[in-house]
């Protein structure tokens, strides 16, 4: 695929222009974005990515096309999986809600710049060394296995790592944020505040995504200029769909296997890729191995969008069926559901001193403005 500089040029370009219009139009101004507009927001993404892929079919083939959607869709269903670590560190720094966008988009920034250069570098190592689809294949089969191997549960907090200790142990920091400020004087002396420590976190975050992240898509397609833009177009929407889903994510319980099976896939993709390449002398003399043929794009597609609604849907019945349990369980013990106070038995004495069979209903209403303390989000 020979794409030409001014082609690269726009898209850059591009890219950069819609990371300036989302830190001027949305996050210059500290607020919590509403569901419809995280909403909206995600769907014009999705829309640019889609026809961006689709100008991809049309002026390059089907067979490239196919290669970015597939590079996509993956790189996608991966950032989902990495707004799980994006919540518990919200909630470990406790960032407010209208701060967390200012975050989101510096680390989403941080993340493209940095998966660049892994790009770069990985497109090197391909074009030189033709034994490198070997260790990126096994690495994915060992991803796939940690993934599957995995209780899908999160921890319920967030544990630092070295590197933000040492920044905090070399830099002042505060303990309290300052609007939306990076950094503060205070006594005279420069101190950088929480919102800082948490954009760290977020970016040493993104190192440990992209060291499985590139060797997928570079198992679907090996044109640099289709990595990297289905990388953009994945990152660039993560933002909002961070604040679309987020109260969604704990639903998604299958998610673990469903990218267990499509890392697991591409790195037996890239396995018998590196057979077909075979360069390597101790390996069938350093003959090409095509006995097993190659894996076609239009496969590779199927099998990621198939895997994602089928864990999708499984998952969403998996935690209907839970709830349909838990208040079953409820009723048979006498349980309250979530929001009532429902009647006792005959004769028991409540806490506050009211009979449970008294007929009282009422429900102390929450203060206005807040959240279950218990979504590990604070308050809005």
């Amino acid at each position: 695929m020979d794409v030409p500089f001014w082609v690269w040029a726009i898209t850059v370009g591009a890219i950069i222009a819609m990371i300036v219009f989302d830190f001027v139009g949305h996050v210059r101004t500290p607020h919590a974005p509403s569901l419809r507009e995280a909403a909206t927001w995600s769907a014009i993404y999705v829309a640019i990515a889609v026809v961006f892929g689709i100008g991809v079919w049309v002026f390059a083939g089907g067979q490239y096309g196919g290669e970015y959607f597939a590079g996509y869709i993956t790189e996608k269903s991966l950032s989902v999986d990495n707004l799980f670590v994006f919540v518990l560190i919200m909630a470990s720094f406790a960032v407010p809600r209208e701060l967390q966008q200012k975050v989101l988009l510096f680390g989403i920034a941080f993340a493209l710049v940095l998966r660049t250069v892994f790009i770069l570098l990985g497109a090197a190592a391909i074009e030189n060394f033709s034994w490198v689809f070997y260790l990126f294949g096994a690495f994915l089969i060992y991803t796939a296995v940690v993934q599957a191997r995995a209780s899908g549960d999160e921890d319920d907090e967030f544990k630092e790592n070295g590197f933000l200790r040492l920044v905090r142990r070399v830099i002042p920091t505060t303990e309290e944020y300052h609007s939306d400020r990076m950094t503060t004087k205070l006594d005279g002396r420069r101190h950088i505040t929480p919102l800082a420590i948490a954009l760290v976190a977020i970016g040493s975050a993104d190192i440990l995504f992209a060291v499985d992240s590139i060797p997928a898509i570079f198992g679907l397609t090996e044109e640099t200029f289709l990595v990297f833009a289905a990388n953009a177009f994945s990152l660039l929407g993560l933002r909002q769909l961070f604040f679309l889903i987020d109260g969604l994510l704990d639903r998604l319980v299958y998610l673990h296997y469903g990218l267990a099976v499509i890392l697991g896939f591409i790195g037996v993709k890239l396995l018998i890729h590196a057979l077909h390449e075979n360069e390597l002398p101790f390996i069938n003399g350093g003959e090409h191995v095509t006995a097993i043929p190659e894996v076609p794009t239009w496969l590779s597609l199927a099998v990621i969008v198939v895997t994602l609604l089928v864990t999708t849907v499984a998952s969403l019945a998996r935690s209907r069926r839970d709830e349909r349990e838990a208040a079953a369980r409820a009723g048979r013990t006498g349980t309250p559901t979530v929001g009532t106070t429902g009647p006792g038995v005959a004769g028991e004495v409540r806490a506050d001193g009211v009979p449970a069979d008294s007929g009282d209903r009422s429900v102390t209403p929450a203060p206005a403005g807040s959240r279950d303390p218990g979504d590990g989000r604070g308050t809005v």
